[in-house]
């Protein structure tokens, strides 16, 4: 198990990098959640950002795909600043918030199919792919009458039919069970194997080998 990032060192852009950032910096309100953050994230690494409550780790998955600003620093998508090839970034990035985004007027099938089609993904696959995470039988279901490990099931689906290289993923196994917890982690490797990277915060341990984990400790700042 390897560590992603030091403070106070000089930032070597790394070539094969999907994903890299160089001296990042965050506050929220008056508070600095962390400075100088150094990352560089390639192909088949799988990255647990990973600290107590309040540490800034949404803060800092936000950050990596774009959503937020952070107050000093850059992201780069292959070396590149994500501010100046937002398009071509964008088409690369999955990113899956720590809420599921899920519609309760809508059954389980049409809140996936609403999501592929808005990520320009195959929507004929949605009942298959409910299939993938144990949702074959609630296809038809409004959402509003689903368990949250179930809204959270069908945010995760997106994942099977995803063709982009990285994916970042705030507490995805939130309201998950052991099996789709275990499921999950082998698609993470296929994901990884396949040239892809994960970039991912979660408060349970991982089972996967610890020498294909890497991370990013976050400390909570009281100034």
């Amino acid at each position: 198990m390897s560590r992603l990032h030091s403070e106070n060192t000089v930032f070597t852009p790394n070539t094969n990098s999907l994903l890299s950032a160089s001296k990042l910096a965050c506050i929220r309100g008056d508070r600095l959640l962390f400075e100088t953050l150094d990352i560089n994230i390639t192909a088949g690494d799988i990255v647990q950002v990973e600290g107590p409550n309040g540490a800034g780790k949404t803060s800092l998955l936000r950050i990596l795909s774009g959503l937020s600003q952070p107050y000093e620093g850059t992201v780069y998508f292959q070396d590149e600043s994500i501010t100046q090839h937002r398009e071509a970034f964008h088409q690369d990035l999955l990113y899956l918030g720590h809420l599921p985004g899920v519609k309760d007027e809508m059954t389980a099938q049409e809140n996936l199919e609403f999501n592929l089609a808005l990520h320009g993904l195959n929507t004929e696959t949605a009942e298959a792919t409910l299939a993938e995470v144990n949702l074959l039988g609630f296809e038809d279901a409004l959402a509003a009458h689903l368990s949250a490990g179930q809204h959270r099931r069908i945010s995760l689906a997106r994942l099977w039919q995803s063709q982009a290289k990285i994916w970042i993923l705030d507490e995805p196994f939130t309201a998950i069970d052991k099996l789709g917890v275990e499921k999950l982690e082998q698609l993470f490797l296929q994901h990884a194997d396949n040239g892809g990277c994960v970039i991912l915060t979660t408060h349970q341990d991982l089972s996967l080998p610890a020498e294909r984990v890497k991370k990013v400790t976050l400390a909570y700042r009281f100034y």
